[in-house]
């Protein structure tokens, strides 16, 4: 069976140590988490967690077993061939040289990338998108001198009517 990263959304009351019983149970079996974003949702006592994970499908059906069988997970969908929306956001510190500061502009101006900060020697840039456009974005912003770097990790709503 094919391994593919899957993206899951997980319903959950918002308490303490709820993020830790999963993380928990997932390291417990040996599953690795890629990228997570947890918030509160429109009701402040439930939070969404969107997750990813890599495995062929056996494999993140047992995840959304163990999850499931967790007292305060209310729901757990896996959304990666459901229409859905997903992004990623990325903060990118560049260095500022002077033999690199026409190439950083004309990239920022090429992809619409929005500066958030800039000083003297460095910029901050925030890139949005989906995940092969932030590693694109990566792949192209690294000759030019990414001093740091942060990612948020998936974030994905499903499309319903």
């Amino acid at each position: 069976m094919e391994k593919k990263e899957h993206i899951i959304s997980i319903l959950v009351y918002n308490k303490p140590d709820v993020l830790a019983r999963i993380a928990g149970t997932l390291g417990g079996k040996g599953y690795n988490i890629e990228s997570l974003s947890v918030n509160t949702t429109t009701q402040y006592e439930i939070s969404k967690i969107v997750m990813t994970s890599i495995g062929n499908q056996a494999t993140i059906s047992r995840i959304e077993n163990q999850l499931q069988r967790l007292v305060d997970v209310i729901s757990v969908d896996d959304l990666t061939n459901v229409e859905s929306v997903h992004r990623e956001m990325a903060l990118v510190r560049l260095n500022l040289t002077d033999d690199k500061k026409e190439q950083i502009k004309k990239a920022i101006d090429d992809n619409q990338w929005k500066v958030i900060k800039s000083a003297e020697n460095y910029l901050i840039l925030e890139i949005t998108g989906d995940k092969t456009q932030i590693d694109l974005a990566m792949a192209r912003l690294e000759p030019l001198g990414i001093a740091d770097i942060t990612r948020t990790g998936l974030v994905a709503l499903e499309l319903k009517n």
